[in-house]
């Protein structure tokens, strides 16, 4: 609950600061790559859930399943930018993404210690 309420509160905190930056054009990137981040850090935490119990080779299996996950939230701002780069210009879906996922994964790491 606390990664889903981090993650949406900061989509909309940077969908204002990159309104004011780029104009009406970033808001719809920063949403929807906010969002994705959010999502795709919420099924990495899933994927963690108990991986703590299992061995090490385990644990970095599990771990290393939340990281694919992240690597296709890249290529799909990779996608988005190709197809539509009216819709997606590059710098806000890629801020929008980035300045989502990277505080919620240090988060995650948070939850670590």
């Amino acid at each position: 609950m606390k990664t889903l309420l981090v993650g949406l509160g900061l989509t909309v905190v940077l969908a204002v600061v990159f309104h004011s930056i780029w104009g009406r054009v970033a808001v719809l990137p920063t949403v929807v790559f906010g969002g994705l981040a959010t999502a795709i850090q919420l099924a990495s935490g899933s994927a963690l859930r108990g991986a703590d119990a299992l061995p090490f080779g385990g644990f970095v299996a599990q771990y290393g399943k939340g990281m694919l996950y992240r690597i296709g939230g890249v290529i799909l701002i990779a996608v988005a930018v190709v197809v539509n780069r009216d819709l997606f210009p590059p710098l806000p879906t890629a801020f929008g993404y980035l300045g989502v996922l990277l505080p919620l994964l240090f988060l995650e790491w948070r939850s670590f210690r």
